[in-house]
């Protein structure tokens, strides 16, 4: 059925890295959703009505509610797809975390409600009452709050999205409150025992930390989270991969929604090649890179030596102190200008991303020191960068590194 609806109604459907198709995905999810409650919905509340049955009734409403979530869904989703204006010049795709945050929040308020309702039935214990036709319904319910869990959860990951993510979670959370009901009132009627109200607190818990767990997955990357490692690895690849590029580093990756990246790149080309033609290669990656990896790619040249042996071998010798000092350490952007009495060797180096000030220091002062061991005459000019997680890779010269 999933794979139906998604060739039915969404256009080009396997290129899911553009905002068209995103877009597609996220209203087929959020109709979808919103049919589905309110089927449940009208449902449950003719039959409530018919039968005078309280609890019906009020799950009816509970799938109003999540028609609700499912609005807020398309509403972000719509919004996220808005073009960048003047206001907002890298566009709208982070109100599709904004929408996924406030549907964390409605998962929350059912967990707490729940739970406050649970602890009033074990105070005042009330007597369950059993009706084949609620027990049923119920149990429909349940069948079709699952199949809306999977789609939702199938479709957010196919695309990467955190509405979608929460939506699948929260209406997990109606097939535990559910089951937990119908449980209850199935355990009450063998053995006389009314356990609702702590079997409502274990599921209102569940609910609970399932709603904390997408606020949280949802806050991270409006806070600023660590990319993947496997996405530096690919930019990386991707720009080493042309003729002319030695090498790069200093890697950053922004984060302006799903499928809205912006990069900035160093990369190191030979300084003995013509500028322009230098120039002419990066600007043909930056094109390649919105057209093959889907993201803006803005890329600062560094022109190093790569013929002159003194240079090089004096930089393969501060390489191997850098990395007897401390192997998670490296250095990039290496520059020696002879003097009449001192040569400078002007470099930037890599730390490791735990360090602290004080640790910081000694790395710089005994990679200075054994520099100068080497020749009295070596004056060290060192910029100290902070690698931005621990397990950071080397690329071809140098490491990955984000400020």
């Amino acid at each position: 059925m999933t794979e139906f609806l998604v060739r039915r109604f969404v256009k080009n459907y396997e290129q899911t890295e553009t905002v068209a198709v995103r877009t597609a995905y996220g209203v087929l999810a959020s109709v979808v959703g919103i049919l589905c409650n309110v089927f449940l919905f009208l449902v449950k509340g003719a039959i409530g009505i018919i039968l005078h049955s309280i609890s019906v009734t009020a799950d009816a409403f509970n799938n109003l509610s999540d028609a609700g979530s499912s609005i807020i869904g398309l509403v972000g989703v719509k919004m996220a797809e808005k073009p960048a204006d003047e206001e907002h010049p890298f566009g709208h795709g982070r109100i599709e975390y904004i929408a996924a945050l406030v549907v964390a929040f409605i998962v929350l308020q059912v967990g707490f409600t729940f739970l406050k309702d649970a602890v009033g039935r074990i105070r005042n214990p009330e007597i369950l009452s059993f009706n084949t036709i609620s027990v049923v319904i119920l149990i429909l319910s349940i069948g079709v709050k699952l199949w809306m869990a999977a789609f939702n959860r199938k479709l957010g990951k196919r695309i990467d999205s955190k509405v979608m993510m929460a939506t699948a979670a929260d209406a997990m959370g109606d097939v535990a409150t559910t089951t937990a009901t119908i449980l209850s009132v199935l355990f009450f009627r063998v053995t006389g025992i009314n356990i609702d109200g702590f079997v409502g607190i274990g599921v209102a818990l569940v609910v609970m930390w399932a709603g904390i767990g997408i606020a949280k997955d949802t806050l991270e990357p409006l806070i600023g989270e660590a990319v993947p490692q496997e996405t530096f690895d690919e930019i990386t690849r991707f720009v080493e991969s042309y003729d002319g590029i030695v090498g790069t580093h200093d890697l950053l990756v922004h984060n302006y929604g799903p499928g809205r990246s912006m990069a900035s790149i160093h990369a190191e080309v030979p300084n003995d090649v013509n500028i322009e033609v230098s120039h002419e290669i990066i600007d043909r990656i930056e094109r390649d890179a919105r057209k093959y990896l889907g993201i803006y790619l803005l890329i600062h040249m560094d022109p190093i030596e790569t013929k002159d042996q003194d240079v090089l071998q004096i930089r393969e010798k501060v390489e191997h102190i850098v990395a007897e000092t401390d192997p998670e350490a490296s250095i990039h952007d290496f520059r020696m200008v002879p003097g009449e009495h001192q040569i400078n060797l002007i470099f930037d180096m890599v730390m490791p991303h735990g360090y602290d000030k004080e640790e910081e220091n000694t790395l710089l002062h005994l990679v200075m020191e054994k520099i100068r061991h080497l020749d009295e005459r070596y004056q060290c000019v060192i910029t100290m960068e902070k690698a931005m997680w621990q397990n950071q890779k080397k690329s071809k010269r140098g490491m990955i590194c984000t400020r």
